[in-house]
């Protein structure tokens, strides 16, 4: 049986991701894993053996072609692959079907959406909105994705704009959290596990354990669950107020 003769600059890969860049009339590509060039772009993945299939850099990823070592010299004008890769998946196109960009994009909204529900309040109920709801705000303000830019940065952008159309403001809830005496140690714990839990105060009150606390609005319903479901009825939990974030103050996490 005859053996299939494979070129030694050709390496065949599948499922992959190209970012492709043009450098002295030529094309030069890179294979990568789908997903990932959005991620390490944002700075979410930091390492790039995650990102790219294969240190290699190709003419053509789909035929396998591999640039010559001579000829990314002269295009790039070093011959360190590793760093010609990053380059071009800092700089280069992303190659993906509309289907897949349409995707990509939707998927971000909701994402940049779900980060400005998390974060903020209506300031007339002192109650998050719905994820829904600004989606809906974000419509109705034309908001254009920007596929660059990390969806928590994007995320700040819409507060401000928002603030135009509906009442939005970026706030910490202060809650006050009365905890029966049997179940207080166990219930703090969760409590204090929710990320952006920060308690003010902590005093015994008879047979109850009362909290002050600041936490994210994304997280008022899984608190409101803990004390009412976990306390078997008899936690309570009261809105105090809120404490605006200023601008600067606090980054998005």
């Amino acid at each position: 049986m005859p053996k299939i003769f494979t070129p030694t600059n050709q390496i065949r890969l599948t499922n992959v991701a190209v970012v492709r860049m043009k450098k002295n009339g030529k094309r030069f590509e890179i294979a990568c894993y789908k997903n990932k060039v959005l991620s390490w772009r944002a700075g979410a993945e930091k390492d790039l053996d995650e990102v790219l299939q294969t240190v290699a850099v190709f003419h053509n990823v789909s035929k396998g072609e591999v640039a010559k070592k001579e000829e990314l010299a002269k295009a790039f004008g070093k011959d360190d692959v590793t760093e010609i890769c990053k380059e071009i998946l800092a700089k280069g196109e992303l190659q993906v079907s509309e289907k897949e960009r349409q995707d990509q994009l939707e998927s971000m909204f909701k994402e940049i959406a779900t980060n400005v529900a998390d974060k903020c309040v209506n300031p007339e109920t002192k109650r998050p909105y719905p994820v829904s709801i600004i989606e809906k705000s974000m419509k109705d303000i034309h908001y254009s994705i920007k596929p660059h830019r990390n969806a928590k940065q994007q995320a700040l952008d819409v507060i401000r704009l928002l603030k135009d159309t509906i009442p939005v403001e970026r706030a910490k809830m202060r809650l006050k959290l009365t905890l029966p005496a049997k179940e207080a140690r166990k219930l703090k714990e969760r409590i204090l596990k929710l990320s952006s839990t920060v308690t003010e105060n902590e005093e015994w009150q008879g047979e109850l354990l009362v909290l002050t606390c600041l936490i994210d609005p994304g997280h008022f319903r899984e608190m409101d669950e803990i004390i009412r479901v976990d306390s078997k009825g008899s936690g309570t939990l009261e809105v105090l107020n809120l404490k605006e974030i200023k601008e600067g103050e606090e980054v998005l996490e």
